[in-house]
This record gives structure tokens, C-alpha cells and sequence, in this order.
């Protein structure tokens, strides 16, 4: 039955999920072990749970971003401690992140995190980081964002570039629940899109390094929610491809 459970809630990583999952086809094989699923909107998911219920996903959409993930899961004491050590709440965007809500209702109140927020949208992503996770996020404002060069958000933002916003947007999303304490000088994080970033620490000073040589410094950390938690950072993360 525990299998089970964790290969259903595998399922929720999917770019198009809710009712598109709902109305494609899924596949199974090995006792449901392994799990297909294809979306009407063509959007492809596979997923593997082992004996020791860690979880491997892998997924493909119809423009060709790709996306992986490795969870396993906590046992029972961390469980306990991770839920102890939640903060009542952080400002984020002048607005308090909340425990009892998700990572996009949160988002969505932060007057700092619109841009991010209509982007999301836009690559069919709200769904997901709406699912259970849990989910590291590493959330660029609206000052980061407009850092890049001029005419990259609009251009990012076009239906025929989905595929690519989609694969920039998973690059700042890691699989399980990342508190600042646990991010070490060093650390490599591999992100639901596939490519890693690499963790620099001084202190309480955090920063991460992306595929192309870029830094981003996380300005407000641990904003917890229920399905993980977000960081605000002041750069936009790219991957290499």
C-alpha cells in the first residue's frame, strides 16, 4: 500500500497536471512499480518507485523540455522534526508566507513575485507547484527578472516558447524541502529540470551558481508553505541548454 501511495503522488511532477492527467493514458508495469502517463496535450511522464520507496520521475513535453527527479522518503522522526522547526511565517513582497498555504497561493500574494507568478502561468506550471512536493523553490522578484536583457521576458513569454520558459522555470525548482540550514558550502542540488546548481555558503550568506557561470545571493529565506518551501533570489538561474 505504501508503494502505491508514493507512486500515485509521483504522478503529480507531470507539466500539464489535474485534469489533463485525468484524461490521457496511463500505463503500468511490475505491480506498479513503474507508471506511463500521456496527457491529451502530449505532455509524457514515466515514474519508477524502488523497494526502499525512493522515487524516480522523468518527463517530456511536446516542444522537448525535459525534466527529472529522485525523492525518497523521510522517516518518520524527521517527519516530526521538520514539522517543529516550521516558522510561523515570513514577509515576502509585503505579504506573510504562510505554513497552511501552497507555494503558488503564497507567491501569488507577493507584490514582489508577479512577474514569476504570470510565468508559471504561461509554461502550465501552477499546477504542479500546487501538487504535494515537496518542493525547494528558488523564487527570482520581479528586479531580478528584469535584469535580463532587454526584450527575454516577452520573448519567453510567447506560446511557441513555452517549452524553453518551462525549462528555465524547473531549473529553480529542486525535489524536497530545502530550509537554509540545510544548504551547505558546496552542496550540488540536482532540479526537477535535470541540470544541477551548486550551493555556496559564507556564513548565513547563501548563493547559488547556475550551469552558466551566473550567482544569484538569496535575499529572504525559508518562506515555508505546505507542500515545501520558497527562497527569494535576486537573480534569474539558467541552465545550460
Amino acid at each position: 500500500m505504501h508503494k502505491y501511495l508514493l507512486s500515485a503522488l509521483a504522478l503529480s511532477f507531470t507539466l500539464s497536471a489535474g485534469s489533463a492527467v485525468a484524461q490521457g493514458k496511463v500505463t503500468r508495469k511490475s505491480d506498479d512499480e513503474k507508471a506511463k502517463v500521456t496527457t491529451e496535450n502530449g505532455m509524457m511522464t514515466k515514474t519508477k518507485v524502488a523497494d526502499d520507496g525512493k522515487t524516480k520521475i522523468k518527463g517530456k513535453t511536446p516542444g522537448g523540455a525535459k525534466m527529472k527527479a529522485t525523492t525518497k522518503p523521510r522517516e518518520a522522526a524527521d517527519m516530526a522534526d521538520m514539522k517543529m522547526s516550521t516558522p510561523a511565517g515570513v514577509m515576502v513582497g509585503g505579504a506573510m508566507m504562510t505554513a497552511d498555504k501552497d507555494i503558488v497561493d503564497n507567491a501569488v500574494n507577493s507584490a514582489d513575485h508577479t512577474t514569476l507568478v504570470a510565468a508559471l502561468k504561461a509554461a502550465d506550471l501552477v499546477n504542479t507547484l500546487k501538487g504535494d512536493g515537496p518542493f525547494t523553490v528558488f523564487a527570482p522578484t520581479n528586479a531580478a527578472i528584469a535584469k535580463l536583457p532587454a526584450g527575454t521576458t516577452d520573448m519567453l513569454m510567447r506560446p511557441e516558447n513555452k517549452a524553453k520558459l518551462a525549462t528555465i522555470l524547473t531549473y529553480h525548482v529542486v525535489p524536497g524541502r530545502l530550509l537554509a540550514a540545510d544548504l551547505q558550502d558546496g552542496q550540488t542540488l540536482t532540479t526537477v529540470e535535470g541540470e544541477t546548481l551548486m550551493v555556496h555558503r559564507n556564513g548565513n550568506s547563501v548563493m547559488l551558481h547556475d550551469a552558466k557561470g551566473g550567482m544569484a545571493t538569496v535575499t529572504v529565506a525559508d518562506a515555508v508553505s505546505k507542500n515545501g518551501v520558497t527562497h527569494v533570489i535576486d537573480t534569474v538561474l539558467m541552465p545550460a541548454k
